[in-house]
């Protein structure tokens, strides 16, 4: 008897001893600082070497924010170029997106920063949420998301006051869902590439961009606010991409609606010409088509989109204010629209 249970305790010894399981690398830091994407003062965004700064051509509307943006790739490892979609990201792959304001005083204040991340342990992409404090010394980890009232400055210098909302994980899931799958949205080929393809070109001279082809056959998704180099067709149409499409997809979150504004879509009803809403009601505003060729005022897509009214705002997250800007274009758009007789 003695000698088992020596045994016993000999073995239990060994276990405590031994190799310990690896902690999972699906869990998220509780601060953005315990991740060393940055260095200095952590509210300057000064990022690593690891971490790479990017922009997008048209980037999505969320009340007049600032967004700083950044991709976190393991050591010795790199992106690899696709024509459609988002880029492949290597696992372990952190996506960053910092959201601020302007305050009436003209400085930044940093609101949240939202946390992609592509666990290693099966591959799939995670979603988390970072609340700043006041003193913008450090952002904790926060789930459940928040009402923040805030007086910012828009795009026109204009003083505009409302209740931010920072979303909870689930909603951002929501939003980054494709046929049930999380997937990035904003960092994708035709997105990054603006300009003369600087930033992809530099990425791919920097060797953490692979599999690229030459720069001509990269498509580009044009810029939104660029009346110079692009149409108003094309820059609604781009515009409708990035802040609708996420959704307004095949296996998106409104794939029931049968309205479906990628950049590239062709067929009109899926683009809503003359198409009447799935379900009618108070969000319809009592119109009858998504889109009224030459007839904005007649139009579901611009009647939801001038709104802030819950259940008839569109998109139905990520924002509180209207966007005036992207309204104006819409509405340009579909009043040049040849009317059909």
């Amino acid at each position: 008897m003695r000698f088992v249970i020596v045994l016993i305790l000999t073995m239990m010894t060994l276990y405590s001893c031994g190799p310990k399981k690896p902690a999972t690398s699906s869990g998220f830091k509780e601060k953005l600082s315990d991740y060393g994407f940055f260095k200095g003062t952590l509210n300057e965004l000064n990022p690593e070497a690891h971490v790479h700064h990017y922009d997008l051509a048209t980037p999505l509307f969320t009340d007049y924010a600032l967004k700083d943006r950044f991709i976190a790739l393991p050591e010795g490892t790199a992106m690899q170029y696709r024509d459609s979609g988002s880029l492949d990201f290597p696992t372990g792959t952190y996506i960053i997106k910092n959201f601020a304001y302007r305050d009436t005083a003209g400085r930044k204040v940093l609101i949240e920063t939202r946390l992609l991340h592509k666990d290693p342990q099966d591959g799939k992409w995670k979603v988390m949420n970072y609340l700043w404090n006041e003193k913008q010394t450090e952002a904790d980890k926060w789930i459940a998301g928040k009402q923040l009232p805030i007086t910012l400055m828009d795009d026109h210098n204009q003083r505009v006051s409302t209740v931010y909302q920072m979303p909870n994980t689930n909603d951002c899931k929501r939003c980054h869902s494709s046929n049930g799958t999380l997937l990035p949205i904003g960092p994708k080929a035709r997105n990054l590439h603006y300009g003369k393809g600087e930033q992809l070109l530099g990425w791919a001279s920097a060797g953490i961009l692979q599999g690229m082809p030459v720069i001509s056959q990269v498509p580009a998704l044009p810029v939104w606010t660029d009346s110079v180099h692009y149409t108003i067709p094309q820059r609604a149409r781009a515009y409708l991409d990035v802040n609708c499409a996420h959704c307004h997809t095949k296996g998106g979150d409104a794939d029931n609606t049968g309205l479906f504004l990628e950049y590239d879509q062709q067929a009109s009803a899926h683009l809503g010409i003359l198409k009447g809403p799935v379900s009618a009601g108070n969000g319809a505003g009592g119109l009858n088509f998504d889109i009224v060729p030459g007839n904005a005022s007649a139009s579901i897509l611009a009647y939801r989109m001038n709104s802030t009214e819950p259940g008839t705002a569109m998109p139905e997250l990520a924002r509180t204010l209207v966007h005036k800007e992207g309204v104006q274009l819409i509405v340009q758009w579909i009043n040049q629209m040849e009317k059909v007789k």
